[in-house]
């Protein structure tokens, strides 16, 4: 997808950055998201063709005009804490600040179409949710998925993370789990009087490192699979024969598995270096999310737009529309690789290309 001199309105793209400017000076870090969703929640009241919902921090507003299609399109609120950067700060066409493209550039991209639009081709769900960026018992999304589920209905979902405009599909799911591996302590000195846990989960550390992980490509996005050790804890003393290593391990699975599939193939791979008294213990698991870009109002989406499409290396929220049988993608302004960090900033040209593509769907439909 490209912005021509035609379609590019410079001034329009301008207006979009300051909005975006404006909801970067509204702090809005996890669990203080309560003044920027009384913000949106009047925004969206004043609009008059939206029927809004207000659960916790959380604000849902719905069109019900009875059309065929209804399409949910969502982003959070809430910014990872302030580093030096919670000022908007506007350069040219470049915005820096905390949030600017995880994700407030989605947000304003999503309001003012809820605002320019009041009686879209498809019905809409704007859906603006809290705490994102924290543990996932804590997520705005879901909490409206276990309170109020109807509201949330929809044929398929987009959600405004930052992707510079290009279109991600799906997601990959993610497990950690731990494995113990026991020994039996000795003095250093006499090793052979006891057996080392450490060097026991040395063994599996070294097939991990061999394992050719699986590229499957659903629906033309190529996920890669991957499964890393990322923290390992043993050790008694300098002179102590260990008796316990604890290795954890992380596992990124394409949505082609399920997460009971996920969890068998990773037992798959332990289970050769186990021995009675070891453990394997599941310590996080989120359900992968497949692309699946063959709804119509997916597939026009893509077609109309000449979309890029890439599967997406990660895992977000479209996984919970996923559960519910809701097809749902990535697609916002902001480069992902600049989330989070200091230097966090957006351009006005991917802001733009993003308010255009999604201004096209909810006036076409499919």
């Amino acid at each position: 997808m490209t912005a021509t001199t035609a379609d590019y309105d410079r001034a329009r793209a301008a207006e979009l950055l300051q909005l975006t400017a404006d909801l970067v000076d509204m702090p809005s870090v996890s669990f203080d998201e309560a003044a920027i969703a009384d913000w949106f929640e009047n925004e969206l009241r004043q609009l008059g063709h939206l029927e809004v919902t207000r659960i916790g921090d959380n604000v849902v507003a719905r069109t019900n005009l009875g059309r065929p299609h209804r399409l949910a399109l969502g982003g959070h609120l809430d910014t990872v804490p302030v580093n030096n950067n919670a000022t908007a700060r506007i350069e040219g066409p470049i915005l820096h600040g905390l949030g600017s493209a995880d994700m407030k550039g989605g947000l304003a991209v999503m309001l003012e179409l809820a605002r320019r639009i009041p009686e879209p081709a498809v019905d809409v769900t704007w859906v603006f949710y809290a705490r994102e960026e924290v543990a996932l018992e804590h997520n705005g999304l879901r909490e409206l998925f276990a309170e109020v589920p109807h509201l949330l209905e929809a044929d398929v979902a987009i959600l405004g993370e930052p992707t510079d405009a290009v279109l991600e599909g799906g997601c990959q799911g993610t497990m950690r789990f731990e494995v113990a591996f026991r020994g039996a302590r000795a003095h250093t000195a006499r090793p052979w009087m006891g057996r080392n846990a450490i060097h026991r989960a040395g063994a599996l550390l070294s097939t991990l490192g061999d394992i050719e992980h699986r590229r499957p490509v659903i629906d033309g996005c190529e996920f890669r699979e991957a499964m890393q050790a990322v923290k390992m804890e043993a050790g008694v003393a300098g002179n102590v024969v260990p008796d316990l290593a604890i290795v954890t391990i992380n596992h990124r699975f394409a949505p082609d598995r399920t997460s009971a599939e996920a969890v068998a193939f990773a037992k798959s791979v332990v289970d050769p270096f186990m021995d009675d008294g070891d453990t394997f213990t599941i310590t996080d698991l989120s359900p992968a999310a497949r692309p699946d870009l063959r709804h119509p109002l997916m597939a026009a989406f893509v077609g109309r737009n000449d979309l890029l499409v890439r599967a997406k290396l990660g895992w977000t929220d479209v996984a919970f529309f996923a559960e519910q049988g809701i097809p749902a993608v990535n697609f916002g302004p902001g480069d992902a690789t600049l989330a989070h960090t200091q230097q966090e900033h957006l351009h006005e040209v991917p802001l733009w290309m993003t308010y255009q593509a999604l201004d096209e769907l909810l006036r076409t439909g499919v």
